[in-house]
């Protein structure tokens, strides 16, 4: 899995523009797990390095993919049902793309509990944002709400990633003069998350 979405990176690196963008924010918003920040940063750095790219443009493709991505969750689920959906998701090919019945069960209740516009709040929210499709298709969601909740919540948070990466930019002489010091920090927060993942195991273990 990791080899392929490293070859998936270098392809979009070599292959960089707003059909590459929308796809890639496609794959991003249906079942596959691949961030939305490895596809959205490196896009407005060239638009600021080499002008080929526009800043506007690659937030209004990346949110275009993403309305994409989630309306396949969306039929797909709708179409199958919530048996076939959760047993896909417990599935060989299921858990090959990080999916299982809690996640999925996750998103449902999320979308439960906060009814329609859990399609917009959900894309800000990490763990949620490329599933909560998924039970807006099971619950047969008015398709002109999911596809308008969906592009107004992708579209803030391609924003925010956006003006993030703007920021980045411009601050590039300080992030070289720190990198060292950052390079520690990435270090120990790196150990301090794969602690808690041992500790989270070992507690269910228990």
């Amino acid at each position: 899995m990791f080899e392929f979405f490293q070859s998936l990176a270098d392809w979009y690196m070599q292959h960089m523009n707003y059909y590459t963008i929308t796809l890639l924010m496609a794959i991003e918003s249906s079942f596959v797990p691949l961030p939305s920040e490895v596809v959205i940063p490196p896009a407005i750095w060239k638009a600021l390095k080499t002008g080929e790219l526009n800043v506007y443009l690659v937030v209004v493709f990346a949110t275009i993919g993403a309305v994409f991505g989630a309306l396949f969750n969306y039929v797909m689920a709708r179409w199958l049902g919530r048996v076939i959906v959760y047993s896909f998701a417990e599935s060989k090919v299921g858990k090959l793309f990080l999916l299982n019945q809690a996640k999925v069960e996750h998103a449902e209740a999320y979308f439960n509990r906060h009814g329609k516009s859990s399609t917009f709040i959900g894309r800000l929210i990490p763990g949620v944002r490329h599933l909560i499709s998924i039970p807006a298709g099971l619950a047969k969601m008015n398709i002109k709400q999911f596809v308008l909740y969906t592009a107004i919540g992708s579209g803030i948070w391609h924003i925010i990633l956006a003006s993030l990466s703007y920021y980045l930019y411009s601050q590039q002489d300080m992030l070289m003069k720190y990198m060292h010091e950052l390079s520690y920090i990435f270090l120990v927060c790196g150990v301090l998350f794969v602690t808690y993942l041992i500790w989270k195991y070992k507690r269910k273990k228990e």
